[in-house]
């Protein structure tokens, strides 16, 4: 990530694509349905790569057969919180355990602010390093 030319976040599929027109986002739901995935939509002011507890907008979307009901959700997703990123997750769930099958970001900020890395020297000549998101400078609720 600290080297991605195009400064964008870069997590989950299609994060190295052009951002994704609904109609290609709801084609992708689509797909996980007839797998028999189940949806969620999750967002985040803190896009940190360790960071991989997005909060949950809503309930998971468990028995859902059309992806007019998971556009809804993220439409709903999007007004509330616009200028943070979402994503949207398709669980796998035919293993009797919930394992993500499919995450992709769905909506960005206008301006991405990125990491900084950060070196620590220690003991003798080792050195530790910790990604520092620029987002998180700024209280919660004035991030973006």
């Amino acid at each position: 990530m600290m080297t991605n030319p195009t400064g964008r976040l870069t997590q989950g599929q299609f994060s190295f694509l052009p951002d994704l027109t609904d109609a290609e986002i709801t084609l992708q739901i689509e797909y996980g349905l007839r797998k028999g995935y189940a949806w969620s939509v999750e967002y985040t002011d803190d896009p940190h790569p360790r960071n991989t507890y997005w909060e949950m907008f809503g309930m998971p979307m468990f028995d859902l057969k059309d992806a007019a009901g998971v556009m809804m959700e993220l439409q709903a997703c999007r007004k509330t919180f616009p200028n943070h990123y979402i994503r949207i997750m398709a669980f796998d769930s035919t293993r009797n355990v919930e394992t993500i099958a499919m995450s992709f970001i769905v909506n960005r900020p206008k301006v991405e602010p990125g990491f900084g890395l950060q070196r620590q020297e220690t003991n003798g000549r080792t050195m530790r390093y910790t990604v520092h998101s620029y987002a998180t400078d700024k209280p919660e609720a004035e991030r973006y």
